[in-house]
């Protein structure tokens, strides 16, 4: 049986990753050791580890996460008024799977989707 998953994602900088994450968007720091190199998120039930990758070019980045949310338009309204980025064609939208969703770009250029189901 699957019980959980925990994406790890690439960062070039994790002091600019972890302000994003815990002042943006509302996470917060997980565990009780900094770990060189690395940092975990959480919110709710969701938790993202990063990994250290100072080389990345983040046009070359193509990590993703789908996170799955009962409260699309408050997620959609923080994003607004935080100024995230938001690309595009990432802004709120029903999708043809009747999905509500949008999307982000975090500082490295992973995206981050998320989504409500509208069954």
């Amino acid at each position: 049986m699957l019980t959980e998953i925990h994406p790890r994602l690439p960062m070039r900088n994790k002091a600019s990753t972890r302000d994003f994450y815990l002042n943006k968007l509302g996470f917060q720091e997980f565990g009780n050791t900094d770990y060189e190199g690395y940092l975990m998120v959480q919110k709710d039930k969701i938790q993202i580890h990063f990994f250290e990758f100072k080389d990345l070019d983040p046009n070359e980045n193509y990590g993703q996460v789908y996170i799955r949310t009962d409260e699309i338009d408050l997620w959609y309204k923080l994003a607004i008024d935080k100024k995230t980025n938001i690309p595009e064609a990432g802004h709120l939208q029903i999708k043809p799977w009747m999905q509500k969703e949008f999307s982000i770009l975090d500082p490295d250029n992973n995206l981050l989707t998320l989504g409500q189901s509208l069954l």
